[in-house]
């Protein structure tokens, strides 16, 4: 780690008490274990996309899934992912990258098969 990185490290946590945010970990068992469920969570919620993803690779059928949704979807998620950049928060963008991936890989299969 170069001293520049270090230097930005202790900007932030000075930034956080002159703005008045709460730390990081939390001393608090309670948010402190919210921490760490958002941080599975952000693993865990793109899997949701994976039985849609499934179904339209195995079936090979695209029909009645809406493109336009999934569109939509991947450019909310994209936006996210923009805000998580902004804000380094590390949840954010690991939730809507994956997210992005699974929703482009469901955008192909409605081009391919539908």
């Amino acid at each position: 780690m170069s001293n520049q990185s270090k230097g930005l490290h202790h900007y932030h946590i000075r930034k956080r008490i002159y703005q008045k945010h709460e730390p990081f970990p939390h001393p608090q068992k309670l948010k402190r274990n919210y921490d760490k469920l958002i941080s599975v969570i952000a693993f865990v919620a793109p899997l949701a996309n994976l039985p849609q993803l499934f179904k339209i690779f195995s079936e090979k059928d695209a029909l009645g899934v809406s493109a336009i949704s999934w569109v939509f979807f991947f450019i909310i998620a994209a936006i996210w992912l923009g805000y998580g950049i902004l804000h380094k928060d590390r949840n954010i963008i690991t939730m809507y990258s994956l997210l992005m991936v699974t929703e482009a890989s469901i955008i192909v299969g409605i081009i391919f098969y539908g």
